[in-house]
């Protein structure tokens, strides 16, 4: 079956072999952070907050790039029309990320319509293959509504994702908006390389934002710079800042010392080695951007995903989890979450993972702390994150820091946030051994993307080690891997260690 498999994928292996974008490639500046990480941690914070810096004034730059993405928004909105944004994986978290500040920061609730690949279920748990599927983007966004009057901002870190595509090639048919498609890779590379997306490119009736950043610190991890940018850029357009808005963030982020983290850091990854677990309590406020960041350590790292923790049958438990201060059922919990009822996908072929039913067997409310005490076999730890007074509070067993926020709105609270929240949980990762250098040893390969993506990784690691194998015979290998393998195994390493 293995070797079937793999035949299969290796037909269409030519579409989705994109180890030549810098989106995926190695950064020169952090190679060896998961030495720094155990060894050097003040080293490793102050280089990645060097290269979230450089982000932030790469998007200055790109400041009047945004001017034609901001006037079609607020156009839009002027003349009733609804905003939508899509993406997938990391870039769908961050849409459904800036509906819920939208709604919060006390806008037009509807105007602002987000989705992502899987809908509402995969922001907390990863619904396999789903964003291959164009077909997939068109259908999710047609379901909702979609119409003549309406702009869709399509966002793909990458420039090459199916679903994204799809959903963005279905607007530019159905409104007489030109869609907006943002990516951050390099257009010439994207259109040598990836036909999906040259189509794309090429497309007179899709309008283009080009945002590349470069190398991510964690090669492969879009999660951090990539969708940081891209969750910047819109959330600007969306709500019509300005550029001194900007160099105040920037100016912000710049008087946050890197250190802060380090207690957080040594502590989580303390608790993690003791068997013991860890609830990120958060406000709803902060809620979603607190998710965000603890749902993608899974795929990134090969975590056990969130338990389904509201059945009779608990059949693993994740490192943390997420419960939301004051608010004690599920379903209140959710739609405070998102601050607004959940979207669920009711499609007879995925309603078993993506149904409502499914999204309310994930309890994050406050009643989650008493429950996971109940079946978790270690001690559970309570990190709290709450916005008090325009005051980020961070409390960890003992340990605390505040950042006062006074004067920003909610949208920047968030950005750095995110910002802190990527950087601590990487490097709490590198201290667990979740990556070697800065290659995603334990990534789950889910999806075409990540399937070469894991096969490129072997092969950096063979040759390191002076081995020479084709892309074909690491593809067998991880393959056959894969179908013995559970869930929370390092693919990478273990692939690796078939062909040595």
């Amino acid at each position: 079956m293995s070797n079937i498999k793999a035949e299969e994928f290796l037909k269409i292996a030519d579409q989705f072999k994109l180890g030549h974008l810098p989106t995926e490639m190695q950064n020169p500046r952090t190679i060896g952070l998961s030495g720094w990480a155990n060894n050097d941690l003040q080293n490793a914070l102050n280089v990645i907050k060097e290269i979230d810096l450089d982000l932030l004034h790469t998007a200055l730059e790109k400041y009047e790039d945004m001017a034609r993405l901001t006037e079609s928004i607020q156009e839009t909105i002027r003349s009733k029309g609804r905003i939508f944004l899509c993406g997938c994986g990391a870039t769908g978290r961050l849409s459904l990320a800036l509906e819920a500040i939208w709604n919060k920061s006390g806008k037009d609730c509807g105007r602002v319509i987000s989705f992502m690949a899987g809908g509402d279920v995969a922001l907390i748990h990863s619904i396999e293959n789903f964003e291959d599927h164009p077909e997939y983007g068109e259908r999710q966004l047609l379901e909702l509504g979609f119409g003549e009057n309406d702009l869709l901002i399509a966002i793909t870190e990458g420039g090459e994702t199916p679903f994204v595509i799809g959903a963005a090639e279905t607007a530019a048919r159905v409104s007489k908006r030109s869609p907006y498609f943002l990516y951050c890779n390099p257009d010439d590379i994207l259109c040598k390389t990836v036909e999906r997306s040259k189509r794309v490119i090429e497309n007179k009736s899709i309008e283009k934002l080009n945002l590349t950043t470069g190398e991510m610190v964690l090669a492969g991890s879009t999660r951090m710079q990539a969708s940081t940018i891209q969750m910047l850029v819109t959330g600007m357009a969306l709500f019509n800042y300005n550029k001194d808005w900007l160099l105040k963030l920037i100016k912000k982020f710049e008087a946050i010392s890197a250190n802060i983290l380090t207690p957080f850091i040594e502590r989580e990854s303390e608790i993690y080695k003791e068997g013991a677990g860890l609830i990120y309590k958060s406000d709803a406020k902060l809620g979603i951007s607190v998710l965000t960041d603890t749902t993608e350590r899974s795929p990134t790292f090969s975590l056990l995903p969130f338990e389904e923790n509201s059945g009779a049958n608990i059949s693993h438990q994740s490192l943390c989890y997420l419960s939301l201060m004051e608010v004690n059922n599920i379903e209140d919990a959710w739609k405070s979450l998102l601050d607004r009822p959940p979207r669920s996908l009711e499609w007879n072929e995925t309603k078993i993972l993506s149904g409502i039913d499914r999204l309310y067997r994930f309890d994050i409310s406050s009643e989650l702390v008493k429950k996971r005490g109940s079946y978790c076999r270690g001690k559970q730890y309570i990190f709290s994150l709450q916005l008090r007074d325009e005051k980020l509070n961070l409390s960890l067993d003992g340990r605390e820091c505040e950042i006062d926020f006074s004067g920003f709105d909610l949208l920047s609270v968030h950005i750095i946030t995110k910002i802190l929240l990527n950087t601590h949980s990487t490097l709490v990762m590198g201290r667990l051994g979740r990556y070697e250098s800065n290659i995603m040893t334990w990534v789950r390969p889910s999806n075409n993307k990540l399937i070469d993506r894991t096969i490129r990784y072997v092969d950096i690691l063979l040759r390191e080690r002076n081995i020479e194998r084709s892309y074909e015979q690491i593809c067998e290998k991880l393959f056959e891997v894969m179908e013995g393998a559970s869930k929370d195994d390092p693919l990478v390493l273990k692939t690796l260690e078939g062909l040595i």
